[in-house]
């Protein structure tokens, strides 16, 4: 009897936006299951460390040029990772914006901004990694969405809109490719503390807005939180999970 595995051991992974926050998390998390790790940066100069932590874990870190808005550097990305990592198994499609800003007041540059970074380069890196993966054999892409795709947060309307376009382009992509042996996932996160985060929840009638809305837990999430899913959607655990959207919201949506 083969018991469910939930260690990567031996695999390849790239983490898009993983200097820092959720990204970050998820690089080590990934490592310390047994992956190596590339990681795309915006600036490779500043990694944050994480690339040094990677290797404290006994894995190969690979820090790559991939600002994802940039398609030449995404698919240079994922490319260098197959060459100088020996392949690319694991896919996290973590790197986006959250500008906020009313419906009203949205101009053509931040709504353009948003769609190339959450959705456009999202697209095209997972598009890149599945031509990889194809050639292996099979992979898992993981996308970071948003309860944001699920529920409409005001002020938030363009990136709301992104994050529910991953949730449907996960189910196609996961349609298309799942006879490659690709599986295609979306892990979508409530409120989690990160620095992107740390304005808002700094004012307290917000943050407590917030706790009372996630509404079985009652917490504010943490980084790890969100690495744990995306590990289990890489693991072997979820070889028949694919077009999923995982909610890692305290039970903010069940309400």
């Amino acid at each position: 009897m083969d018991f469910p595995r939930f260690d990567v051991e031996g695999q390849v992974a790239l983490v898009t936006g993983a200097a820092r926050g959720l990204g970050r998390a998820i690089a080590l998390a990934l490592a310390h299951a047994g992956a190596d790790v590339a990681l795309g940066l915006r600036d490779v100069e500043a990694d944050g460390g994480v690339a040094t932590e990677v290797e404290a874990l006994g894995r190969r870190a690979l820090r790559l040029p991939m600002d994802v808005a940039d398609v030449d550097q995404v698919r240079a990305a994922v490319r260098r990772t197959a060459d100088e990592l020996g392949g690319l198994d694991i896919l996290v499609n973590n790197a986006g914006i959250a500008p906020g800003s009313m419906a009203i007041d949205v101009t053509e540059d931040l709504f353009d901004a948003t769609l190339a970074l959450n959705v456009r380069g999202t697209f095209f890196a997972a598009q890149e990694a599945a031509r990889v993966m194809r050639e292996r054999g099979g992979g898992r892409i993981i996308m970071i969405g948003s309860q944001a795709g699920e529920v409409a947060l005001p002020g938030e309307t363009v990136y709301c809109m992104t994050k529910a376009a991953i949730a449907h382009l996960t189910r196609c992509l996961a349609v298309e490719w799942g006879e490659h042996g690709i599986t295609v996932n979306n892990v979508a996160p409530t409120f989690i503390r990160t620095d992107g985060t740390a304005p808002a929840l700094a004012d307290p009638a917000f943050e407590a807005d917030v706790v009372e809305r996630i509404a079985a837990l009652h917490r504010i999430g943490e980084p790890m939180d969100v690495a744990g899913a995306v590990l289990y959607l890489a693991s072997p655990a979820a070889g028949l999970v694919t077009g999923h959207t995982l909610l890692v919201d305290g039970g903010w949506t069940a309400r």
